[in-house]
């Protein structure tokens, strides 16, 4: 007999050949739902579904909405960049003011290392805003896809 989350990973897996408008891939008891390559832009986001058998009757499905990993990856490495400058700016800024030397340069440079940071946080939530409307549209589609093969 079939446990209901195979029964709904199945049900995930035939939704590849019924409809074009989402790419949906599963490992194990892993689905990703994202948007064609040509439907994507920089802010696309994707879904990340696991869905795991409770009982025989029952089924857990965690769900987790995020960017394309590369995204995320390159705006974790540009704020890991930023704190690394600032923080090494800082020191040199620590640094000549202890030794009474002039200071304004590094003190410019590590102040404007909070501008680039503030500068990121602001493009990233442009971007989730950006990816919103496509959030809803993923939603959507998990959500009929559970309903049709409960």
């Amino acid at each position: 007999m079939e446990t209901i989350n195979e029964k709904l990973l199945k049900g995930f897996e035939e939704t590849k050949t019924t409809q074009s408008d989402f790419v949906v891939s599963r490992i194990d008891d892993h689905v990703f739902i994202k948007f064609p390559k040509q439907n994507q832009h920089f802010w696309s986001p994707q879904l990340h579904l696991e869905i795991n058998e409770k009982d025989s009757n029952n089924a857990t499905v965690h769900g987790l909405f995020g960017p394309n990993p590369t995204v995320w990856t390159m705006f974790m490495f540009f704020h890991f960049i930023v704190a690394g400058l600032f923080l090494g700016f800082g020191i040199w800024t620590y640094t000549n003011a202890t030794l009474g030397n002039s200071y304004a340069i590094q003190l410019f440079l590590t102040l404007f290392m909070v501008l680039i940071w503030f500068v990121l946080y602001i493009a990233g939530r442009m971007g989730k805003t950006k990816g919103k409307p496509e959030m809803y549209k993923l939603h959507a589609f998990m959500k009929e896809t559970l309903r049709v093969y409960r």
